[in-house]
C-alpha cells in the first residue's frame, strides 16, 4: 500500500457523496434508539432491567453512536466516557490498556455476552485496540466493584460488549476509505422468521498504512495495521418461554510496531475469538434457568521477541431466577472457570487455573426503591477460598428524580506471570482486595434536561509489584538486584462525576466531567498516567434522514512515572466532527473527521526527550447499502 495519503482524493470523494441529490423519504424510516434511562441493561444484575432502575452508575453507547464510525475500536468507543482513560503506544492499530475510574489496567473486567476476555497474562494483557464494533450493538461501562457478580478483575468496573441480535431479515454492506491509505468493508445478512428463529453471519476486513509511533521518527516511518474478522449467531426466541442463541466471533490481523526505536519493523500477530452458547427458559412463569457456555482464546504472537502467549477461558454459568413475590427476586447460581495459559516467557509455561464461583442476590423493587444486595464465595485452585459482597439501593424520591448509594467489595486474582515469571514470580501471592463507596444522582430538571452527578472512593490493598528483595545496591555488572512480585501496596481512588443532556426535537447537547485522584499510599505520589480531569461534549442535530455532530474530549496533564519528580504528560484537547445522510431506504452515505485540528499530542513516555504519540487527523467517507 502506498505510505503518501493524496488528500484530494478523499475531498473529491466527500465532495461526489455529499453533493449526490436524490428525492428525499419520510415512509418506513425510524431512527436507532439513543440511550435513554428506559434502556434496558444487564451487567449490573445479570438480568435485564431499566437503567433508571440501576443502583450504580452505569454508561450505554447504543448502536447508533457505534456505527457513526465503523473504523473505531472499542478502546475508541469508550473514551466517549470520560471515566475511561485509554493508554495507547501509538494511533490506529497500537496496543492500549483501559483504566476505569483510575483503576490499573487490570482491574477493568471486559465480558462479550457475559464471556470473559480478560487475559491471565499480565505481560500480554487484553488489548482493546484489537477488538472490532462490527457485531456490537450496546456497549456498557458498569462503574465500580463488580465481583459479585463476574468474579475476579472487577474491581475499576466492567465494560461489556453486547453482540447484535438480527431483528428483521435484510442484508447491508458498507465501503470506507480514510487517509493513511485506510480501507475497510463490512458485510451482514440477516435472517428472521415468524416462528422466532434467527440467524446472522457476517465479516469484515481493514487495512491501513498507519503513522509513525514516536515523535522522534520522521512522520512518513508508519505502522501498518491489518485486521480482518467474522461474525455468526442463530437463535429462537419466544417471549415469557425461552430465549435460545449459539454464536461465534473471530478477529485477527497483524500490527506493525517499533522495536529499536527507530524504524517501525516489528510484527504482533494477533488473533481473539468468542464462542458463546446461552439458553434462557421459564420453567415457570415466575422461575427462569438461565446457562451459559463460553470459550474465549486470546492468542499473540511476537516474532522479533521471540515470544508468544496464547489464553483461552472455558467457563461454564447456571443460574436460577425465582421472582418469589411481585416486588422481590432472588438470582442463585455458580460459574465454573478453567483458564489455560500457554507462553514461553515464564517457569513452567503451560499452566491452568480453575476457579469456582457461587453466587446468590437479592432484588427489592416497587415505585419507590430499587434494592440488590449480593453475595459470592470464589473458590480457586491457587490462593483457596475469598468472599466478596454488595448492597446498593436507588431511592426514587421524585417521579423525575433520584439517588443512589452502594458499598461493595471486589478482588483481582493474581496472574499467571505474576505467579511464574522467570524474573520474581511468586506462587504465594494474594488476591488483590478492594472496598468501594459511592453516592450519586439522577434528576429530570425538565422534559428537555437531565442532570447526574456521582462521587466514589475505591480503596485497593495488597496491590502487587515488583519489589527489590536482595543486593539492591548491586553495580549491575557483577552483582545484580533480586525482584520478586509482592502483596505490598495499598492505593485510592477518590473522584466524581458530572452529566448533563439536552435534547429538544433534533438537537442536542451532552456534557460531562469527571474526575479522579489517585494515591499510592506507601509512598503517598500519584499513580502514573491518571490525569485528574477530563470533560467530554457532543452537540448537534439528528433525524432519520440525517445528522451532524461535533464531539470533543479534553483531558488535564498528568504525571509520566511514579516518582516525586516525574515527567509530565501534557493536557490536550481533540475534536471529532460526523455526517450522515440517508439517501433513501437502502442508501446511506456518512463522512468522519477524527482529530479535526489534527492535533498530536504525546500520549506515553519513552524517555526524556521522545514520546509515542497518537495518530492525528483520521478523515474517512463512507457509504452502507441496505437490502
Amino acid at each position: 500500500m502506498s505510505t503518501i495519503f493524496q488528500p484530494t482524493r478523499l475531498v473529491g470523494a466527500i465532495a461526489i457523496a455529499m453533493g449526490f441529490s436524490s428525492t428525499t423519504f419520510a415512509q418506513d424510516q425510524s431512527t436507532n434508539k439513543t440511550a435513554t434511562l428506559d434502556t434496558i441493561v444487564v451487567t449490573a444484575s445479570r438480568s435485564e432491567e431499566k437503567l433508571k432502575n440501576v443502583p450504580a452508575r452505569l454508561t450505554v453507547i447504543d448502536q447508533k453512536t457505534i456505527e457513526q464510525n465503523p473504523l473505531l475500536n472499542i478502546s475508541d468507543v469508550i473514551q466517549r466516557d470520560p471515566s475511561v482513560y485509554i493508554k495507547q503506544s501509538g494511533g490506529l492499530g497500537q496496543i492500549s490498556e483501559i483504566s476505569l475510574r483510575g483503576a490499573k489496567s487490570v482491574h477493568t473486567l471486559v465480558l462479550k455476552d457475559g464471556a470473559r476476555l480478560n487475559s491471565q497474562n499480565e505481560l500480554a494483557p487484553l488489548y482493546p485496540a484489537f477488538l472490532d464494533t462490527t457485531d456490537v450493538q450496546q456497549v456498557e461501562i458498569l462503574k465500580g466493584p463488580a465481583s459479585v457478580q463476574y468474579g475476579s478483575d472487577a474491581i475499576g468496573g466492567v465494560v461489556q460488549l453486547i453482540s447484535k441480535k438480527p431483528e428483521k431479515t435484510g442484508a447491508d454492506l458498507t465501503s470506507i476509505y480514510g487517509e493513511n491509505n485506510t480501507y475497510k468493508t463490512i458485510a451482514n445478512a440477516n435472517l428472521v422468521t415468524d416462528q422466532g428463529f434467527y440467524a446472522q453471519v457476517g465479516g469484515q476486513r481493514l487495512e491501513s498504512d498507519g503513522t509513525r509511533i514516536l515523535e522522534s521518527q520522521p512522520k512518513n516511518e508508519k505502522a501498518s495495521y491489518d485486521q480482518k474478522g467474522y461474525h455468526a449467531k442463530v437463535g429462537f426466541y419466544q417471549e415469557n418461554t425461552i430465549d435460545a442463541s449459539a454464536s461465534i466471533s473471530e478477529n485477527k490481523g497483524t500490527n506493525i510496531f517499533t522495536n529499536n526505536y527507530i524504524s517501525n519493523t516489528a510484527q504482533r500477530q494477533f488473533e481473539n475469538r468468542v464462542i458463546n452458547a446461552k439458553l434462557a427458559y421459564n420453567i415457570l412463569p415466575d422461575l427462569i434457568v438461565n446457562a451459559r457456555y463460553s470459550n474465549a482464546q486470546d492468542k499473540q504472537n511476537v516474532p522479533s521477541y521471540g515470544s508468544r502467549y496464547d489464553t483461552e477461558n472455558n467457563e461454564g454459568d447456571l443460574s436460577l431466577k425465582w421472582k418469589f413475590t411481585p416486588n422481590q427476586n432472588i438470582l442463585v447460581g455458580a460459574t465454573y472457570t478453567d483458564a489455560n495459559y500457554q507462553t514461553n516467557t515464564i517457569l513452567k509455561g503451560d499452566q491452568s487455573v480453575d476457579s469456582t464461583g457461587y453466587y446468590l442476590q437479592h432484588q427489592f423493587k416497587n415505585e419507590q426503591f430499587d434494592t440488590q444486595v449480593g453475595v459470592r464465595l470464589e473458590d480457586n485452585e491457587r490462593f483457596g477460598d475469598h468472599t466478596v459482597g454488595q448492597a446498593a439501593v436507588r431511592y426514587h424520591f421524585l417521579p423525575n428524580a433520584s439517588m443512589y448509594a452502594n458499598i461493595g467489595s471486589a478482588f483481582r486474582a493474581p496472574t499467571l506471570n505474576e505467579m511464574y515469571s522467570q524474573w520474581g514470580g511468586n506462587i504465594d501471592l494474594k488476591p488483590e482486595e478492594s472496598t468501594s463507596y459511592e453516592i450519586g444522582a439522577d434528576y429530570q430538571l425538565n422534559q428537555n434536561l437531565l442532570a447526574n452527578i456521582s462521587l466514589y472512593q475505591n480503596e485497593v490493598k495488597n496491590l502487587i509489584s515488583s519489589q527489590c528483595i536482595a543486593t539492591c545496591d548491586g553495580d549491575w555488572v557483577t552483582t545484580f538486584p533480586v525482584y520478586q512480585n509482592l502483596n505490598v501496596d495499598k492505593a485510592t481512588f477518590k473522584g466524581g462525576e458530572l452529566g448533563l443532556k439536552w435534547q429538544q426535537d433534533d438537537y442536542f447537547i451532552s456534557t460531562q466531567y469527571a474526575y479522579v485522584k489517585t494515591e499510592n499510599k506507601e509512598t503517598g505520589l500519584e499513580i502514573a498516567y491518571r490525569p485528574k480531569n477530563t470533560v467530554t461534549l457532543t452537540t448537534g442535530l439528528e433525524n432519520s434522514i440525517y445528522g451532524i455532530n461535533i464531539s470533543a474530549i479534553a483531558r488535564s496533564k498528568s504525571n509520566a512515572s511514579n516518582t516525586a519528580n516525574p515527567i509530565q504528560v501534557p493536557g490536550y484537547a481533540t475534536m471529532d466532527f460526523n455526517a450522515f445522510w440517508n439517501i433513501n431506504p437502502n442508501v446511506k452515505i456518512f463522512t468522519n473527521i477524527q482529530n479535526l485540528w489534527d492535533n498530536q499530542y504525546h500520549q506515553v513516555s519513552r524517555s526524556a526527550t521522545d514520546w509515542y504519540i497518537n495518530g492525528g487527523r483520521q478523515a474517512s467517507v463512507g457509504v452502507t447499502l441496505r437490502y
